[in-house]
């Protein structure tokens, strides 16, 4: 009961003058009981904390040795003098003249098998994301007032997306497409490829614009769109409309969520190091309009009130050529899924965290549980804690496994262990713009700074929730306000249903300048704003 107690918060909500009844003309108020997220650092779980240092160390044996190998060298020649050396050498070389190929020879080979065998470097060139034309812009009043108009929504549906919008975090230029405007049925296939063809083209014009390579050069492409996922796919769709070249790797990421924007840049990466000299596209992209909901349950109301418009086309190569034009470097992917663990899973099965279907009315629509802050919670702890070795400083991962092994062994710190600073490990941050809710939660839990969270809240606030894209208008927004400058390591963090927690690291190759195309030029001097 105490652990149920602790994930739970309370809020007095001022319900406004009563207008009928006995306490009419008077003021009323209710309590707002809900779930947050759990303080997720206060239980760390070993095993994540062992997969992270298992990345780590597989890729530390060259660390560990070539400093050996310096040290050995350094000790066997640090006595000599420079003529001494060069003499010793002479006489090697005269003297023993096979042993002198033979030592070259096996350095060459063992350079080559080196650099053949690492990880080919995959850079970031260039992103786009789509901003929408200012007649798709929509208030809070003119959405409420547009669903009215519909006629489909009853006025305590009407009030509930109401109360949910003006606590959302949502600001009043945020797009919202054509067809739901309109009394008929905007959920239909016809509208959907409508709206694909508009945000997903119009990212991509951008971004071969902007780093002047023709659609024929991509090599790899990969679509994600969680709920609308058509036959020809969207990634039919694009190919056939650049005229892409007949042996391009194409790929479709369906019902994955918010996430799999990470995951799609994941599988971008490993058909470049598996296809060299080539370029990948990612498109990540919603649409609303066709999971437009028109009934009455409240937990399939509140997606209309969060999920606007939004796509983002990102560049990726693996050109060496293109080290000096790229913006990042990709430094880590993590990925974590909690779907095989059995108490995640039972929640989904009992509470359907996420989950698209119909209602009562047979009206369909993407559900969302009141346990989904707290499945959140889970994944996020297990990614990031798995993140942590590869990232953090050494003396912070020492403290952190130092006081964590400790509290495990003893039980003497589990209420106050030692809560890593990843302040230190990064310099910006992105996190999926899914609500208000959620990144008071994550600030809180992660113990960042409001200017670290300021990009995540002023995207939520300009464009909404624009599901796996919206870490990408927060990055636009950083290099808008230029603040990545060259070393910066940038943290783009998103989850989604499943339950799914992902992230990306990316390393910032030179000082980004603003951009001459940009989703937040029109209005950046208006941000950031207080609340």
């Amino acid at each position: 009961m105490a652990r149920e107690r602790d994930l739970l918060s309370t809020e007095i909500v001022n319900r406004g003058i009563e207008s009928s009844g006995p306490n009419a003309g008077s003021l009323t108020f209710s309590v707002r009981v809900r779930r947050r997220l759990p303080d997720f650092l206060q239980s760390v779980n070993l095993k994540y904390v062992r997969l992270g240092y298992h990345y780590l160390i597989n890729h530390a044996i060259y660390l560990a040795t070539i400093p050996v190998l310096v040290l050995v060298f350094s000790a066997e020649v640090g006595s000599l003098s420079r003529e001494e050396l060069w003499r010793k050498l002479w006489e090697d070389a005269r003297y023993d003249l096979a042993t002198v190929l033979a030592f070259f020879g096996v350095l060459v080979f063992t350079l080559s098998v080196y650099f053949m065998s690492r990880p080919r470097s995959i850079y970031l060139v260039d992103f786009a994301c789509y901003k929408p034309h200012d007649d798709l812009k929509v208030t809070k009043d003119q959405f409420i007032d547009m669903a009215r108009r519909t006629g489909k929504f009853d006025e305590a549906s009407l009030e509930f997306q109401k109360r949910i919008l003006h606590s959302s975090g949502i600001g009043d230029e945020t797009y919202i497409p054509k067809a739901i405007m309109a009394q008929e049925n905007c959920a239909t296939m016809k509208e959907g490829r409508a709206e694909a063809s508009t945000v997903m083209f119009g990212a991509l014009d951008e971004l071969f614009e902007k780093t002047r390579i023709r659609p024929k050069d991509v090599g790899v492409l990969v679509v994600n769109c969680s709920i609308f996922n058509p036959t020809p796919s969207l990634s039919a769709m694009i190919i056939n409309h650049y005229k892409m070249r007949g042996n391009i790797l194409s790929y479709n990421l369906g019902g994955m969520g918010c996430s799999a924007g990470i995951i799609a840049m994941d599988l971008a990466r490993d058909m470049l190091q598996a296809n060299p000299n080539s370029y990948a596209v990612v498109v990540s992209t919603e649409m609303v309009g066709y999971n437009w909901y028109s009934g009455k349950d409240r937990s399939m109301l509140i997606p209309n009130c969060f999920f606007r418009m939004g796509c983002s086309a990102i560049l990726m190569s693996n050109r060496r050529r293109d080290y000096t034009r790229s913006k990042y470097r990709l430094e880590h992917i993590v990925r974590t899924h909690k779907g095989a663990d059995d108490r995640s899973f039972s929640w989904v099965l009992l509470s359907r965290c996420i989950y698209q279907e119909e209602d009562e009315e047979k009206h369909k629509g993407l559900k969302v549980s009141k346990d989904l802050v707290e499945i959140g919670g889970e994944a996020l702890k297990a990614n990031i804690t798995t993140l942590g070795p590869l990232v953090l400083p050494f003396s912070e991962q020492l403290l952190f496994f130092a006081t964590l092994v400790w509290g495990y062994l003893f039980g003497s710190n589990r209420g106050h262990p030692y809560i890593p600073d990843y302040k230190l490990a990064f310099e910006h941050f992105c996190v999926h713009a899914a609500s208000k809710t959620v990144l008071d939660e994550l600030q809180r839990n992660l113990e960042l700074s409001d200017e670290n969270v300021e990009a995540s809240r002023m995207t939520l606030h300009r464009f909404g929730n624009t599901s796996s894209s919206s870490i990408w208008y927060e990055l636009a927004y950083l290099e808008a306000k230029e603040k990545v400058r060259r070393g910066d390591r940038v943290w783009q963090l998103s989850f989604g249903s499943g339950f799914k927690c992902n992230s990306v690291v990316w390393k910032a190759m030179r000082r980004v300048k603003k951009p001459a195309r940009n989703p937040w030029l029109d209005c950046l001097d208006r941000y950031p704003f207080q609340a």
